[in-house]
């Protein structure tokens, strides 16, 4: 028996410091580890526990992890996770399949034509999000991987109202929008992380998915998967948002990526006694 394992990164497996969410007394703070660098700088850790348990799970001959995220390829190659290196990477919402750490392009070909049939086009999404942004709570723009779009911003400062009115022009248009910390993005409603999931699924011969994530983009991943598990943070659980398959969890912060670590460890370990 094949267990796919499939993951959302931040703030869910991986958290910048400002989203560690450590409440507890220092003297009995998690040790961390520093799993990426970006400029010089270190940027994301997971507990030493959590780090651990992803070592075990990867060794597990029958688990397939793929680490699925919004992040581009550029930017989810600076991660260096402890355990087996992946076979397969999904990067840019499930617009980029890697495999051994190169994009496969049979998929992207396939992700492109779909995107040109069923939604508006990059260019119209990313003049629009240009035209209607404040400069007072706009940092950056940026678009990923000729995909889709996304903003840096103060968040503090972003009115309620444009976000509603920019998710339903995007709607209207087959676009996503979603908020995540100090990004908000913009996505082809037909670029999906499920998508990729089931083709690496396909091409592994995995009978069982596992998932878990923290945002709504990560929403048709908890829900094709065969379980999934989302952290007490993020947009999902601001939303109160759960399935009949999806364990919402409690606990937020690095110490929900430790959780989310046991229960994939837990749930890969029960699988493979129930297939041998």
């Amino acid at each position: 028996m094949t267990v796919l394992v499939a993951s959302d990164l931040d703030r869910t497996l991986i958290y910048s410091t400002a989203a560690l969410g450590l409440t507890m007394p220092d003297p009995v703070a998690p040790r961390l580890l520093c799993v990426e660098v970006h400029e010089s700088k270190p940027l994301s850790y997971m507990t030493e526990t959590a780090a651990g348990l992803l070592t075990e799970l990867t060794a597990d001959p029958s688990v397939v992890f793929v680490p699925t995220t919004t992040r581009t390829r550029k930017q989810y190659q600076r991660i260096r996770f402890p355990g087996r290196p992946a076979a397969y990477a999904i990067c840019a919402n499930g617009g980029q399949l890697l495999v051994d750490g190169v994009p496969d392009r049979d998929w992207r070909r396939q992700v492109a034509a779909r995107l040109a049939r069923e939604c508006a086009p990059l260019e119209e999404v990313h003049q629009h999000l240009l035209a209607t942004a404040d400069p007072a709570w706009l940092r950056k723009t940026r678009v990923a991987e000729d995909l889709f779009a996304y903003l840096v911003v103060e968040r503090a400062l972003i009115p309620d109202e444009w976000v509603k009115a920019l998710s339903e022009w995007a709607d209207a248009r087959g676009w996503s929008v979603s908020l995540q910390g100090r990004k908000i993005y913009a996505v082809p409603r037909p670029l999906t992380k499920s998508a990729a999931m089931h083709e690496v699924a396909r091409r592994t011969g995995a009978t069982t998915t596992l998932a878990a994530g923290d945002s709504l983009l990560d929403a048709d991943l908890l829900l094709a998967a065969d379980a999934g598990w989302r952290p007490g943070h993020g947009e999902l659980a601001d939303a109160a948002w759960t399935a009949p398959s999806v364990t919402a969890l409690t606990t937020a912060g690095v110490l929900a990526g430790e959780e989310i670590l046991r229960a994939f460890t837990r749930e890969a370990g029960r699988l493979g006694r129930l297939g041998a």
